[in-house]
């Protein structure tokens, strides 16, 4: 079952394994997610100058999450993937203790850092602990089975929001989520053994950290991965951005806006799974070559549709056309980080740290300049969208040229054999 590394013993079941680490990762997803339909009565409250601030919000919390992973990972490879884990879970509360009672924009945006600063944590030593027991084909197949679970929070995490919000003020949002923060940590101090042994740990040292990043950002297959999930990662920013003002503002949907957000990433559900069908038969990197260049075409054409109608073609054709968009980037997000931190399983912590923080503030940076540059139409997002999976496509063509020629190189000698 790939590789193993554990100090203290199995997880209780893989199954089990399986849930708490779909669980933990969410916990980024849930605290953003379950913030969207609530961003008109935050904006009111909290006297947003305009309109378009109110997406600080979401990139607030990203910054502080990529600059945390950068602390955790080697805090992990230092001390052991748990008691770092549980560290970011303090800070995480912290913060939502802070957004809960916040009566002004900053001290929001203060809180919402703290939140992503320790979310930090859990997300990136979720990913070491994975890479501590799977590798290659094996992690991704494992990853895909997590993303299955955890893809059900953007599907109902808005819905439960906008839940809330009819019978509760948002505020009530974050005292939910940090009962959910506490119920996931108390599973993983009780049920998660520690997969770092003693002998494998590094010393949390500067000269240490800095070698353990060094080697990293060495990484040239490693990098390249990195940018192509930073640009991915950052069209789909871009959406998640401006998505509330699409759907409510532009096409006027309302309470109806939680429906439709689960409905297009519900695809993304159905990717993860085909994926961990897949992975194993075609392997993660020629899966994923193919949905990158899926997406790139999609992208594309509704930019020319979008162009078309002026930037607001029927909703009809945009949701049929990002639901393949989805689709797609589902299958390229069950695999990328995989392929990333493949090469890299003996520094795993500052793999985790170095790919999860330059993904994150590239995403944040990219998503940010798509969504503040939102006008009422479609056309900054599907402009984001084809420019930076075109990018990212492109990318991995030259990445994957060497391994392509291999494959090819032996399929025609088996051919001919």
């Amino acid at each position: 079952m790939g590789e193993e590394r554990q100090a203290t013993g199995q997880p209780s079941g893989f199954r089990e394994f399986i849930v708490l680490m779909a669980l933990t990762m969410s916990l980024v997803a849930l605290s953003i997610d379950m913030m969207l339909p609530a961003f008109p009565a935050m904006a009111r409250d909290l006297a947003v100058a305009q309109p378009n601030d109110i997406q600080l919000i979401i990139s607030l919390m990203f910054i502080g999450l990529a600059i945390g992973q950068l602390f955790y990972g080697p805090l992990s490879d230092s001390v052991g993937r748990k008691p770092a884990m549980h560290a970011g879970f303090a800070i995480l509360m912290l913060g939502s203790l802070i957004s809960l009672f916040a009566t002004d924009f900053t001290t929001m945006l203060v809180g919402r850092f703290m939140q992503g600063f320790g979310a930090a944590g859990p997300r990136a030593v979720a990913m070491a602990l994975i890479r501590d027991r799977f590798r290659g084909s094996e992690m991704a197949r494992v990853m895909s089975f997590i993303m299955t679970i955890f893809i059900l929070v953007p599907i109902l995490a808005p819905a439960l929001g906008q839940g809330i919000l009819l019978i509760a003020g948002w505020r009530t949002i974050f005292a939910v989520f940090i009962g959910f923060s506490i119920a996931v940590q108390l599973w993983i101090g009780l049920r998660q053994p520690e997969t770092l042994a003693p002998e494998h740990r590094r010393p949390f040292t500067m000269v240490s950290i800095g070698t353990g990043l060094l080697e990293v950002v060495r990484c040239r297959a490693a990098m390249a991965y990195t940018l192509v999930a930073g640009g991915v990662f950052g069209a789909f920013m871009g959406y998640l951005n401006s998505c509330q003002q699409v759907f409510q503002l532009q096409y006027g949907l309302g309470k109806l806006f939680p429906l439709l957000f689960g409905g297009m990433a519900f695809s993304t559900g159905i990717a993860a799974v085909v994926n961990g069908q897949l992975v194993l038969r075609f392997g993660m990197h020629r899966l994923s070559r193919r949905a990158l260049y899926a997406v790139t075409l999609l992208s594309w054409l509704l930019l020319a549709i979008s162009w078309a109608y002026g930037g607001h073609p029927p909703l009809w054709m945009f949701l049929a056309i990002g639901v393949g968009w989805f689709f797609c980037i589902g299958i390229v997000f069950g695999n990328i980080n995989s392929m990333a931190m493949e090469p890299l399983g003996h520094v795993a912590g500052s793999a985790a740290a170095v790919i999860g923080t330059s993904t994150t503030f590239m995403a944040v940076g990219l998503g940010y300049l798509i969504g503040g540059a939102y006008d009422g139409t479609l056309l900054p997002m599907t402009v984001g969208f084809a420019v930076l999976t075109a990018v990212s496509s492109l990318l991995t063509a030259i990445v994957e040229a060497p391994r392509e020629a291999a494959r090819k190189k032996r399929w025609r000698k088996n051919a001919g054999g």
